[in-house]
C-alpha cells in the first residue's frame, strides 16, 4: 500500500498518481488535486480538512496543525462543555486522527464493559399470541379489523438494546471502516463488536440515539463521549468509478468555529443575556440577502455584541478585507458601534480597525490553539470579558 503524509497548511506535495485515482481522491475532498503544469504527476494540498482517506492502494493523511489530543478537546467542548472542561483523552501523538481515536476508543470501551453489557428498559411494539404489557386498541382494530389475535401490544422489555450500546457498537463499526487501525486495536474493536451482537446496528441516515448521564450508565461516560465524536466526523464510503474510497475526514474551520462560539456562550454567561449562535438575519429590508454571524448576544440593558470565527491555513486572495467587510455588514444592520473578528493565532494579527465614514471599530482577536486546554479556556474567558465590557 502507498501512503502520503500531508500537514495541515503545508506546501503541495507532488506524486505520481491515475487519473482515475486523482479524480476520487478529489471527489473526498480531504486534500485539492491538481495536474503538474506541462507533467503527467499530481499536486496534493491539504487544506483545513484533517483525517485520512483511502483511495483504492492509496492512503492519504492530513494531520492538523495543532496536537491530536487538542483537537479532540476543541470537538468534544463544543459538543459537551460540561463534560470535556474537566476530562481529556489520551493520544498517541505520533499517529492519525482515525488510529488515535480507534485506540483510545477501544481502551476506553473496553474498560465500559469490563463489568458486562448495560442494560435498560425499552419500549416494544409487537405482535404477540397472548397480552404482554398493554393493547393499541386503535392498531388493532385497524391491522386486525376485528380479528382476536395476534394482539398488537406494547410493553418494556429489559434488555441489552438500548442508546448507550448502539453508540458503542456505531462508533466501533465506524472506526473498522474508516482508516487503518493496528492489528491489536483492530482485534480489540472487533471483540467490541462481538460482544454488542445482541444490540441493534445504527442504519445509514439514523440519528445517533440520544443518551442521558445518569448513575447507573457512569462506567460508560468516558467511552459514551468519544463515540459521539466519532460519529460527529464525517466517514466517507464511496466509489469513484472502479476505485474504493473510504476514510474519516473533520472539518477544522468546522471544529474552530463550533468551539469559539460555544466558549464565548460559556465565559459570557455569568454576564448574563442571550446568546445566540449562527443567529439568522439579512442584510436587505426584504429578506432576500441572508446573513448569519457566527455568534451574536444581547445583554439585558440592550448592548449587542457580534463576532465571528475565522479559521485559515493560508491567507485568501483579499484575506483579511473580505472578513471586515462581513462584519462591516453585521455592525450596520444591527447598528452597533462594534464587531469581532477571532482568528486562530498566526492567521491574524490582533489590531483593531476605525471604518472610515462610519461609527463603527472592527476589533481583530487571535486564539493559541497551542495551549493546553485549562489556559485555553482562561484566554476564551478573558475574552468574553472583554466582549462584555460597556463600549
Amino acid at each position: 500500500m502507498r501512503r502520503l503524509t500531508l500537514t495541515e497548511g503545508a506546501p503541495a506535495v507532488e506524486i505520481d498518481l491515475s487519473d482515475e485515482v486523482a479524480g476520487a481522491l478529489a471527489e473526498a475532498e480531504l486534500a485539492a488535486v491538481s495536474r503538474v503544469p506541462g507533467g503527467r504527476s499530481w499536486l496534493v494540498t491539504a487544506g483545513t480538512k484533517v483525517g485520512v482517506v483511502q483511495v483504492g492502494e492509496l492512503q492519504v493523511s492530513v494531520r492538523p496543525k495543532i496536537p491530536i489530543a487538542r483537537l479532540i478537546f476543541l470537538m468534544g467542548y463544543a459538543q459537551k462543555p460540561s463534560y470535556w472542561r474537566d476530562h481529556s483523552v489520551l493520544l498517541d501523538a505520533s499517529t492519525d486522527l482515525p488510529e488515535a481515536l480507534a485506540h483510545a476508543f477501544a481502551r476506553l470501551a473496553t474498560k465500559a464493559l469490563e463489568q458486562g453489557l448495560l442494560q435498560g428498559y425499552r419500549s416494544v411494539d409487537d405482535s404477540l399470541a397472548v397480552v404482554r404489557g398493554r393493547i393499541r386498541v386503535a392498531d388493532q382494530i385497524s391491522r386486525r379489523y376485528g380479528r382476536a389475535l395476534p394482539l398488537e401490544v406494547t410493553y418494556d422489555d429489559f434488555t441489552v438494546d438500548i442508546p448507550e450500546n448502539r453508540l458503542l457498537l456505531a462508533a466501533a463499526s465506524t472506526l473498522l471502516r474508516v482508516g487503518q487501525p493496528t492489528a491489536d486495536v483492530r482485534r480489540r474493536l472487533l471483540r467490541l463488536e462481538t460482544r454488542l451482537a445482541d444490540v441493534t446496528p445504527l442504519r445509514r441516515g439514523e440519528a445517533v440515539p440520544s443518551w442521558q448521564p445518569s448513575r447507573l450508565n457512569a462506567r460508560y461516560h468516558a467511552a459514551l463521549r468519544l463515540a459521539e465524536l466519532i460519529l460527529a466526523g464525517h466517514s466517507i464510503e464511496q466509489h469513484h468509478g472502479g476505485v474504493e474510497v473510504s476514510g474519516f475526514v473533520v472539518d477544522m474551520w468546522r471544529v474552530f468555529e463550533d468551539f469559539v462560539c460555544v466558549a464565548l456562550r460559556e465565559a459570557m454567561s455569568s454576564v448574563g443575556g442571550a446568546a445566540s449562535l449562527q443567529h439568522k438575519m439579512h442584510l436587505d429590508e426584504a429578506g432576500a440577502v441572508p446573513m448569519r454571524p457566527d455568534y451574536l448576544w444581547r445583554g439585558h440593558d440592550g448592548r449587542v455584541v457580534v463576532a465571528d470565527a475565522k479559521y485559515k491555513v493560508e491567507k485568501p486572495s483579499g484575506f483579511p478585507n473580505a472578513d471586515l467587510y462581513q462584519l462591516l455588514a453585521y455592525c450596520t444592520v444591527l447598528g452597533v458601534p462594534a464587531g469581532h473578528l477571532i482568528y486562530a493565532r498566526g492567521e491574524g494579527d490582533a489590531t483593531s480597525h476605525d471604518v472610515a465614514g462610519a461609527d463603527v471599530v472592527i476589533h481583530v482577536h487571535t486564539l493559541d490553539l497551542d495551549l493546553p486546554p485549562a489556559e485555553l479556556l482562561e484566554q476564551m474567558s478573558r475574552l468574553g470579558v472583554v466582549l462584555g465590557l460597556p463600549s
